[in-house]
């Protein structure tokens, strides 16, 4: 066998053409930051966060994108749109650079220069530089998985410039407590280390987050506290206890001082308003309602591909069934519990129990009502589940068709931050840990059946941090701070 001549050299060229393409995105890194922390405009790659993010992630984000739009995406292209992006005057926003990416690939002989092609295309985002809203408090009730990766999120996310998280109320806050719930922060054994600063202050009874003074208060009710004394003004309190679910519990933490709204994080009872963010989220006065729910996180995965579906189809009849990781609520070796099979080992089984998804979801698109059943089965997996969804259309159709069609939806549209297009043939649940998007659609995965009316459809989602953007996200118009948005 022959060795090529010129083999260890394509190596070398290769190695230098990395070595570049590194060097190219820790500059876009560089215009990212500025882009962030001068302007407030938060940049971000088909919906996946770029900020803290390294140089090969950043790469590899741009070579999957060609799996979606069916395009190469350049770095080079990217840090030449970001610069643009910095020098004109657009007001602070969220920018997919990724869409902007390939409508540049697609059009750029159009256009005098980088620049002349953002002003066309962000023409609406010209403005004033400076942040025209108030911040608004945020109090976090309950820190478990949901309000730590809350608090995460909020603080990463915002910048402190649209909701400061000021307070977080749990059931006691001696040095023990708040050094154990701050060691929880830092250290999440699904999602990893806190990527940044979190130092705990007895004195002041405060965590240190990334220059924000978080308090760490203690209550047992829910207006046991006065948050104006804290000067916490008109703030949006998000209940992660599930403790409170109807308007009277809740309107409880409406009692305290310096709480203006609530927002559970759990399907809420009676009348409150139940919200996915993308499909239901214009339905609110948000001016008037003091109490909403941001649903449960199945409800979330289920409600947009349902939505689509409904909207292009029509759904005569269906079934969700949910493959949902073990919670808290289970136990990790046999005990007593009040509901049947969950009292088994949750690590060590597959245990049938019910679920509320698919009532939730005719709350969210009243059309469906009486349409769906649903069921749920634990498995043995820490996070990441995956809703099955079976059902029946009004029209024919098939798997090419509705492949095709939730690749458009997750593209452009009012879902593209909550769905998500997934090609890989080998993906596994693990693969969507801290995914974003609430609704992987697993194209792979389709079945059509042959009368062409029946359709199978598997989606993934993180049931932790997925949901946890979606809270952010009904909390932003909450409270009136979610700036503009290029998707």
């Amino acid at each position: 066998m022959t060795k090529s001549k010129n083999g260890n050299g394509n190596y070398e060229v290769s190695l230098n053409d990395w070595a570049k393409q590194e060097m190219i995105a820790n500059e876009f890194i560089t215009v990212l930051s500025k882009l962030f922390y001068n302007k407030s405009i938060e940049l971000v790659l088909f919906r996946s966060q770029l900020i803290d993010r390294s140089a090969s992630l950043i790469l590899y984000r741009h070579s999957y994108a060609e799996n979606i739009i069916n395009e190469k995406l350049n770095i080079k292209d990217s840090l030449k749109l970001a610069k643009a992006i910095l020098h004109c005057n657009i007001r602070p926003s969220k920018i997919d650079i990724g869409k902007l990416n390939g409508e540049w690939i697609e059009s750029r002989e159009n256009y005098v220069d980088a620049e002349d092609f953002i002003r066309i295309k962000l023409k609406d985002f010209f403005g004033p530089g400076k942040i025209s809203k108030k911040p608004v408090d945020v109090v976090l009730y309950g820190f478990g998985r949901i309000g730590r990766l809350l608090a995460r999120e909020l603080i990463i996310q915002g910048n402190g410039h649209q909701l400061r998280v000021r307070a977080i109320v749990t059931r006691g806050n001696d040095e023990t407590a708040i050094t154990k719930r701050a060691s929880l922060f830092r250290h999440d054994s699904v999602h990893g280390p806190f990527r940044g600063v979190a130092v705990e202050d007895f004195d002041d009874k405060t965590i240190y987050i990334n220059g924000h003074k978080v308090l760490m208060l203690e209550a047992d009710k829910p207006d046991d506290i006065d948050y104006s004394e804290y000067g916490i003004k008109n703030a949006i309190l998000i209940d992660n206890t599930g403790i409170f679910r109807d308007r009277d519990g809740l309107s409880q933490h409406l009692k305290a001082k310096g709480i203006g709204k609530v927002l559970l994080t759990a399907p809420g009872k009676g009348d409150i308003p139940n919200i996915v963010f993308g499909v239901n989220d214009k339905s609110v006065d948000y001016t008037k309602e003091t109490i909403l729910s941001a649903a449960s996180c199945t409800t979330n995965a289920a409600a947009p591909i349902l939505s689509v579906l409904e909207n292009e189809y029509g759904i005569t009849q269906g079934h969700l069934e949910t493959v949902h990781s073990y919670t808290n609520d289970q136990n990790l070796l046999d005990n007593m519990h009040k509901k049947s099979r969950r009292g088994r080992s949750a690590p060590l089984n597959l245990v049938i129990t019910e679920t509320g998804a698919a009532k939730a979801v005719t709350k969210i698109l009243p059309s469906l009502d009486g349409k769906l059943t649903g069921n749920a089965i634990r498995v043995p997996t820490p996070n990441v589940s995956l809703v099955v969804l079976k059902l029946t259309l009004a029209k024919e159709t098939s798997k090419d068709e509705i492949n095709e069609l939730m690749r458009q939806t997750s593209l452009s549209g009012d879902l593209v931050a909550q769905i998500k297009y997934s090609t890989s043939a080998e993906a596994v649940s693990s693969d969507f840990m801290s995914e974003p998007s609430t609704s992987v659609f697993d194209s792979h995965a389709t079945i059509v059946s042959p009368n062409k009316k029946g359709l199978v459809a598997y989606v993934w989602y993180d049931n932790e941090f997925g949901y946890a953007l979606q809270v952010i996200r009904v909390a932003k118009n909450m409270a009136n701070v979610k700036r503009p948005t290029y998707y």
